[in-house]
């Protein structure tokens, strides 16, 4: 058996979640799976571990593991939520600039911002 389990590691999210701060409430096994991907996904890309004992773990244990003690907490970021409808929509996404009117895909969008 997985220690924690998906009810238990959900319990203990939502009891380090504090009322009067951004945390959020936890209610579905799919809502934890994205926070500790994303968790994992920071510490692939270089983020420190926030637990004693990482060494030689997988990123995805060490996130579990930081969820469970109350280390990392979830916070709502709306940005996130029109990131993903961006890239929910695919990359053939069109997207009317602004100024001339016409559409751009994705990556054209990308490459005038950056200039």
């Amino acid at each position: 058996m997985i220690h924690p389990s998906y009810s238990e590691l959900i319990q203990a999210i939502n009891n380090n979640a504090e009322d009067d701060d951004n945390t959020m409430m936890l209610n579905s096994r799919y809502s934890l799976v994205l926070a500790t991907s994303k968790r994992a996904r920071q510490l692939i890309a270089g983020a420190e571990p926030l637990v004693k004992g990482a060494a030689g773990k997988k990123p995805l244990s060490i996130a579990i593991d930081e969820f469970y003690q109350g280390k990392v907490k979830i916070v709502a970021d709306t940005s996130a939520e029109e990131e993903a409808a961006v890239s929910a929509a695919g990359a053939d996404a069109a997207v009317q600039d602004p100024v001339s009117g016409e559409n751009q895909t994705e990556e054209s969008v990308s490459e005038t911002t950056e200039e």
